[in-house]
């Protein structure tokens, strides 16, 4: 068996050291490197038109990501939108209701917030049921937060104010670790675009995935996928790896 020495994960590097990536990097003596496979654009304000929204007709906004809501203040800011004070903004979680204060002053009484979970945050927007919500979106984006809306009867209206594209990582000639794990399809779709010539067999590279939808993806492209998350036995990204690389390590 292929004994594993280094392990790429494509996402940011945490910010702090109080990571369970590191923890295995310590415990197993393998190394972890971090590379994101994608980025985030902000759709220009020229394009933006075309979708023929006025960011002013909103008194309520909702947002799933801190991507959301900075490229929903850029547009304000290009087109120049005011920012009314008597707006309300709508956060699945309560780490986006906190960023928010970036661009406005927090006031309990226009900021509200769920749990994490879409159904929790639909409780909140429920006490406004009249009001008329803008989504600000990804270009490629899940159809939760609209299919939701729409069962509720509430009016809403998708804005599109950014766009998720690939790394340049020309940088690289080969992938050069032995587990490379992937957290969305267009990451896995970046190897693909960075790495044409990849053949995971010779280069004895083993493919993590986290969620149904990467996962996919990554058997679609071809790949073969080695390390699957969440599962029953593997909640997190982290615990899948750790069990991986103790069964071909033999520790």
């Amino acid at each position: 068996m292929v004994k594993i020495k280094s392990v790429l994960v494509s996402q940011p590097k945490p910010e702090t050291d109080k990571s369970p990536y590191y923890d295995i990097a310590k415990k197993y003596n393998v190394k972890i490197d971090f590379r994101p496979f994608v980025k985030v654009e902000g759709i220009p304000s020229k394009d933006f038109r075309t979708q023929k929204i006025n960011l002013a007709d909103y008194m309520s906004v909702i947002f799933n990501s801190r991507h959301g809501v900075d490229h929903y203040f850029r547009m304000c800011d290009e087109l120049r939108v005011p920012v009314n004070d008597n707006r309300k903004y709508f956060c699945i979680s309560e780490s986006i209701a906190f960023y928010l204060q970036k661009y406005v002053t927090y006031r309990k009484r226009k900021i509200f917030y769920g749990n994490g979970t879409l159904a929790n945050l639909m409780q909140q927007v429920q006490k406004f049921p009249e009001d008329k919500y803008l989504v600000p979106l990804s270009d490629v984006h899940k159809q939760d937060i609209p299919e939701k809306l729409a069962e509720a009867n509430i009016a809403y209206d998708i804005a599109v104010l950014y766009r998720t594209v690939s790394s340049n990582m020309s940088d690289m000639e080969t992938l050069g670790h032995d587990i490379v794990l992937f957290f969305s399809p267009a990451g896995v779709m970046s190897l693909k675009q960075n790495f044409p010539n990849f053949n995971q067999e010779e280069e004895n590279v083993f493919i993590g995935a986290f969620g149904p939808t990467t996962a996919e993806t990554v058997e679609k492209l071809g790949y073969r996928l080695d390390i699957k998350a969440p599962t029953a036995d593997n909640p997190s990204m982290p615990a899948a790896l750790e069990k991986f690389i103790k069964a071909q390590n033999g520790k």
